[in-house]
C-alpha cells in the first residue's frame, strides 16, 4: 500500500500532529535550560540520543519487528545522523556561548531553506502563497526574538554553530523526504537513533571534556528531552513528512520560538511582550499558510520523492 497522500481523509492523528510537535519541541528548549546548568552540551546530546536507541531496540525485541532492507536502514541511518545528531549538537554548543534569541533567529531560516532544496531536489512545487507564508514565519520569529537578538553581543562562533545545526536539520529532512518514507517507522527510527547516538558520543570524545552533576533537575531534563522530545517529538516529525511536503512540515518550527516565550511565561514567570505575541500570531499565520496550500494540491509524482531505493514498490 502506497504512502497516504494529502488528499486522503487526514485521521485524528495527522490534525494533532503538528500541535504537538510544536509544544514538544518548544517544551525542551525550557528543559535545556535545566540540563545544560548541569551538564556539558555533547554529554546532553549524547546521554539523550543513547536513551532514544535503547528504548527502541527493546520495542524492537518486543514486538518480534524485523529490520527492514539494509539500503534503506542506511538511508535512515544517514538522515538521523543529520537530524538528531548534527541538529542537536551544533545549538547545544551554540547556546554555551550565545543566548538563545540569535540562536532561535538563526534557526527560522530552516524551512525557508528546506523550501527551497525541496524545489531543486524533490521538485516540490511552492505556491506564491506558500512563499508569502514562508516569508511571514521568518518575519514572526524576527518580532518575538528580534529585539533580544539585536541587544546581544553575539558570537560569530555560536551563530555559525546555529547555522550547522539548521543544515544538518535541512539535509536530514530532504534525505529522509527522499528516500526513507517506505521504511517501517520503528526499524528507521531505531536506525536512525543508532547513528545519531554514534555520532554524538564521537563528537563529544573529539570536541569536548564532558563533565556532569547529577541533580534530580538535571535527571528530569534528560527524562523529558530524550522520552517526550526526541521520541515522541521526533516520531511526529518523521510523520508528518511522510504524510506532507518538507516545507509544510518545516514550518511548524516558526511557531516555537513564541511556544517557548508563552511555555516560559506560564511555567518559569518569564516576561512575555506584546511583541513576541504579535509575532507568535504573524507566524501562526504563515505557518498556516503554507501548510493549507499544501493540503489543498496532490503529492508530486512518487518517482520525485521515493528515489531509487524505492522505486518499484507499493
Amino acid at each position: 500500500m502506497g504512502v497516504p497522500t494529502e488528499r486522503s481523509a487526514a485521521p485524528p492523528l495527522a490534525r494533532l500532529a503538528p500541535i504537538l510537535f510544536v509544544l514538544l519541541w518548544s517544551s525542551s528548549f525550557v528543559a535545556a535550560r535545566v540540563g545544560l546548568r548541569h551538564l556539558s552540551p555533547l554529554l546532553f546530546v549524547a546521554i539523550r540520543l543513547t536513551g532514544c536507541a535503547v528504548v527502541l531496540l527493546i520495542l524492537m525485541a518486543a514486538t518480534h519487528r524485523r529490520w527492514a532492507p539494509l539500503r534503506g536502514l542506511l538511508h535512515c541511518a544517514v538522515a538521523g545522523a543529520l537530524v538528531n545528531a548534527v541538529g542537536l549538537m551544533a545549538p547545544h554548543v551554540g547556546l554555551t556561548v550565545v543566548s538563545a534569541a540569535p540562536i532561535a533567529l538563526v534557526q527560522s531560516l530552516t524551512p525557508v531553506l528546506t523550501g527551497l532544496v525541496g524545489v531543486l531536489v524533490l521538485g516540490e512545487h511552492l505556491r506564491g502563497r506558500q512563499w508569502f507564508g514562508l516569508a511571514l514565519g521568518v518575519a514572526g520569529v524576527a518580532l518575538v526574538v528580534g529585539l533580544e537578538a539585536a541587544s546581544s553581543v553575539v558570537r560569530l562562533d555560536g551563530m555559525l554553530l546555529a547555522a550547522l545545526g539548521v543544515l544538518g536539520l535541512v539535509a536530514g529532512t530532504i534525505w529522509f523526504r527522499r528516500f526513507c518514507r517506505d521504511v517501517p517507522l520503528l526499524p528507521g527510527a531505531a536506525a536512525q537513533f543508532l547513528a545519531a547516538t554514534a555520532v554524538s558520543w564521537l563528537g563529544m570524545g573529539l570536541f569536548e571534556n564532558p563533565h556532569a552533576d547529577w541533580t534530580w533537575g538535571t535527571v528530569a531534563s534528560v527524562i523529558w528531552n530524550t522520552g517526550a522530545v526526541s521520541l515522541g517529538g521526533m516520531a511526529l516529525y518523521f510523520f508528518m513528512l511522510t504524510r506532507g511536503s518538507a516545507a509544510g512540515t518545516t514550518a511548524n518550527f516558526y511557531l516555537v520560538p513564541g511556544t517557548v516565550a508563552i511555555l516560559g511565561w506560564v511555567l518559569l514567570g518569564e516576561h512575555l511582550t506584546a511583541l513576541a505575541v504579535v509575532g507568535f500570531a504573524v507566524a501562526g499565520v504563515g505557518c498556516w499558510m503554507i501548510s493549507a496550500s499544501a493540503a489543498a494540491r496532490p503529492e508530486p509524482p512518487a518517482s520525485l520523492l521515493r528515489g531509487p531505493i524505492n522505486q518499484g514498490r507499493t
